[in-house]
């Protein structure tokens, strides 16, 4: 059955790729991002050519976030799914960046979730029913050197996503964590780089590990055995497809790195600490 659906940072890489993704299987999609008329104009015209909306939405700015919201709404009798993508990266020493650098981190990769959250979320209570999908990374389970600032965006939407699909569950609203592994897209090629680089030569040799990181990924990325972002296009796709009461609570896709056994075993503390509570009903939909 076809779907509405809005999904953030659709001018590349997952969002990109799974605007198009989900517009071929008959859904109504809803393309959200930054600077339509701009720089991402390109990125515009190339999926209002495939039949897919294009909404200008700044997850970063709240005024952003509820017209482009109400616009979607205007336009659909109901709203179905809400994919929160919109997100940027971060590698290097973690000294070295600076306050401010990790203030604009968390203002995309979490602040902007809650924004959207906060705007969609009413439509979905007043229908009973509405699917949030939020993007998160294997980063948020396990923890990478120099790409640790990275990874306490996405640990903490692993915290925001639990409580939220306990707090919704008696809702008809359901909420699920995609963790992509490592991936060839812009995410890398534009993250984060500290800005306080007198910080990192402090650090001797260990100061290169980012780098040389970041450059052993890159190299991966063009190989033949280079992973398939695609993949994760087709783990939303099939995840929306699925009906309710039946989809994940949250889904690696690609080398876990150890997520998914941590992921195993969250399952069963946590029912035990919401059973401690006197809130096991909350785990169930």
């Amino acid at each position: 059955m076809s779907k509405s659906i809005l999904i953030t940072g659709a001018s590349s890489g997952f969002g990109r790729d799974t605007a198009e993704t989900l517009a071929h299987a008959g859904h109504q999609v809803f393309a959200s991002m930054r600077d339509v008329t701009g720089r991402n104009r390109s990125h515009a015209d190339a999926l209002q050519a495939r039949g897919i909306h294009v909404i200008e939405l700044d997850v970063t700015d709240e005024i952003s976030v509820e017209r482009g919201v109400a616009s979607v709404l205007d336009k659909v009798e109901h709203l179905d799914v809400l994919i929160n993508n919109a997100g940027i990266g971060s590698a290097g020493i973690s000294e070295a960046f600076t306050t401010e650098q990790l203030r604009a981190l968390f203002d995309v990769n979490v602040f902007g979730v809650q924004r959207m959250l906060r705007a969609v979320l009413p439509t979905f209570r007043q229908q009973g029913h509405g699917l949030v999908i939020n993007i998160g990374s294997i980063l948020g389970r396990v923890t990478f050197p120099f790409f640790g600032l990275y990874g306490a965006s996405k640990f903490a939407i692993e915290a925001l996503t639990d409580s939220y699909r306990y707090e919704l569950s008696k809702l008809g609203i359901e909420v699920v964590l995609i963790q992509p592994s490592n991936y060839p897209t812009n995410i890398f090629a534009s993250a984060q780089r500290p800005s306080d680089t007198a910080r990192s030569q402090g650090y001797g040799e260990i100061g290169a590990i980012p780098d040389k990181m970041v450059e052993t990924l890159m190299a991966l990325f063009k190989g033949d055995n280079a992973p398939n972002p695609h993949d994760v296009a087709e783990a939303i796709a099939q995840v929306v497809e699925k009906p309710n009461g039946k989809r994940p609570a949250r889904l690696v896709v690609g080398q876990s790195f150890g997520a998914d056994a941590i992921n195993a075993q969250a399952v069963s503390i946590q029912a035990q600490l919401l059973e401690g509570l006197g809130l096991g009903q909350l785990t169930e939909a």
